[in-house]
């Protein structure tokens, strides 16, 4: 292309040439001419050689990657013959592995065939001899076996009872001495407290003075102290000593600490004892709750629900013939731990269920269900385990006893409650105080039966219905509560129902 170009302005150099100088540049433009002509053939010359070095370059480019293709075709060829050369192997490895399976099939139908001819002459000959001995013996194969079996299970059972009754009794032996030896032991491992006198608490004070304010003009004050605390205030002739008298711990302890507060203070009038008893209330309930926790630290108890310690607490008030249910509730409890850990038991579930088999002595209300009735179910409303919920309810046979722990809880608040020391009211005078319950009711006209429940805590009265209108029953319930309040002592309070029945009977013939 250059070189055409070069022609093409060589042309026309000339032409130009011609036109411009004519003839007289004639000789110019010949001179002209050649030397375009010679650099027209360095030109040449130059492209040429160009083009030759190219084509050169281009050869060798081509060259070299033929060599590459021929390269990589030989190492594919090497590659796929040595495949191929794999493969060829294998496939003799896999004549012989099948040469070799045919031969040990075939051996194997031998050795059937072998052991098939074995096993009928086997059958023939046990054949044989079995018509042998059935004839030798007078009897068939099924009835030898039968007699044989018969036989063997009159052995059996033999040699079986004489081992049972062996076993028995060893094991009564064993188990009334270790059953005493962790009683005894378990009662030896645990301090005990004697009973407290737990209906009257004595409130001293510095001179008979201080008597006149608290019983007030016209006796108002010591009015107003018993209406707001629950609690009887004795005023007598003991020097320098008040008597607070009732069943209900709370109430005396309320009272104590609202008489100390008002004679520390000196104002002594209604107004001052209602305040003072409400503050006193408040200060009793945060004691309770602290007495809760510390009771429950002390066991190493973890995960009680709040409510289940506040009860904890609320037991430390509350006393069951003498005996302080708290204290008898730590006692249970460290019973139950050690039983348990002597018989292989889990010590900490047993030390709870202990703490806890008797809240349903300190309710918020008063339902009419046995204590441990109560108690369980109060358990189960604050999520406690079944085992324990039962141990609780069972402890008294309300419930029926699924777990180890119940028996175990049982025999510790035995042991407990029964230990000398542990209660001030025999068995005599329990008995006999029920009794007198039940004849106190009777005596009144119209009561057909009586019946003393919850361990004379309550008076059950059935009357009949042909003798008492409903109205009757009130005033009748009233008359008994008054004439149990003026001619008995008892612990706690009793609660009177008179029942009053209906029944109409018809028989269809």
């Amino acid at each position: 292309m250059e070189i055409v170009i070069g022609i093409i302005g060589l042309v026309i150099g000339v032409v130009i040439a011609w036109y411009l100088t004519g003839k007289t540049a004639n000789s110019r433009a010949q001179k002209i001419l050649s030397d375009a002509e010679k650099d027209a053939g360095v030109i040449k010359q130059k492209m040429l050689l160009e083009a030759k070095e190219e084509s050169m370059a281009m050869k060798a480019e081509a060259e070299k990657q033929a060599n590459a293709r021929v390269t990589k075709i030989q190492l594919t060829e090497n590659r796929l013959k040595q495949r191929e050369m794999s493969l060829n192997q294998k496939q003799e490895e896999l004549n012989k592995k099948s040469t070799e399976l045919d031969e040990i099939k075939q051996s194997i139908l031998t050795q059937q065939e072998f052991l098939e001819k074995k096993n009928n002459e086997l059958d023939r000959l046990h054949r044989q001899s079995v018509e042998r001995l059935e004839a030798i013996s007078g009897m068939s194969a099924e009835e030898a076996k039968e007699r044989l079996v018969e036989s063997l299970k009159e052995e059996a059972k033999t040699n079986a009872q004489s081992y049972i009754n062996d076993i028995m009794e060893e094991a009564k032996m064993t188990a009334n001495k270790e059953a005493k030896r962790i009683v005894i032991q378990s009662i030896q491992r645990v301090a005990t407290e004697t009973s407290i006198e737990n209906s009257v608490t004595v409130f001293h004070i510095d001179s008979d003075e201080v008597k006149g304010r608290i019983i007030g003009r016209e006796g108002r004050n010591i009015r107003a102290l018993e209406a707001a605390t629950g609690v009887e205030i004795v005023v007598d002739d003991t020097p320098e000593a008040i008597v607070l008298s009732g069943f209900d711990p709370v109430r005396r302890e309320i009272a104590r600490l609202s008489l100390h507060q008002l004679v520390a203070d000196g104002r002594i009038h209604p107004a001052r004892i209602e305040e003072v008893v409400s503050k006193v209330n408040k200060q009793i309930e945060e004691e309770i709750i602290e007495t809760g926790k510390r009771t429950v630290i002390d066991l190493g108890i973890h995960g009680l629900h709040p409510e289940l310690i506040r009860m904890v607490g609320k037991m430390k008030y509350r006393s069951s013939y003498g005996q302080n249910l708290l204290q008898h509730s730590r006692e249970v409890a460290n019973l139950c731990a050690i039983m348990a850990s002597e018989l292989g038991l889990n010590p900490k579930k047993a030390k709870r269920a202990g703490l806890l088999h008797d809240i349903g002595k300190v309710p918020d209300d008063e339902p009419e269900l046995p204590h441990a009735v109560l108690g369980m179910k109060l358990a189960e409303k604050y999520k406690e385990k079944p085992d324990i919920c039962n141990a609780i309810g069972s402890h008294h046979d309300e419930v029926e006893m699924n777990t180890l722990l119940a028996p175990i809880v049982q025999v510790c608040d035995a042991i407990s409650g029964a230990r000398p020391g542990a209660r001030r009211e025999i068995v005599e005078a329990y008995i006999k105080r029920l009794n007198d319950l039940e004849n106190l009711a009777l005596s009144y006209p119209g009561v057909v039966k009586t019946y003393a429940i919850q361990a004379g805590r309550e008076l059950r009265v059935i009357v009949g219905a042909d003798k008492i209108d409903d109205k009757d029953t009130e005033k009748l319930s009233d008359e008994i509560a008054r004439k149990i309040q003026t001619e008995m002592t008892y612990p706690g309070q009793v609660k009177i129902t008179v029942i009053r029945e209906t029944r109409a009977v018809s028989y269809a013939k």
